[in-house]
């Protein structure tokens, strides 16, 4: 859980912009960004096989 406390004469908007950069780091934005609509299984494996570089091997 992501907490962010008040330093000093903080106003809301420092606070919130430092919990939003915490999230991204967390890497909790990209979560919910997967989570928020069903993938089916087949576009799950089509997108992890487009996502890793390919190795061609000189014969």
């Amino acid at each position: 859980m992501i907490k962010v406390k008040s330093r000093g004469s903080e106003t809301a908007e420092q606070m919130l912009r430092r919990f939003k950069k915490a999230c991204e780091k967390e890497g909790l934005t990209k979560d919910i960004k997967r989570v928020a609509y069903y993938e089916k299984p087949s576009e799950k494996r089509r997108r992890r096989s487009r996502g890793k570089p390919r190795i061609k091997v000189a014969r």
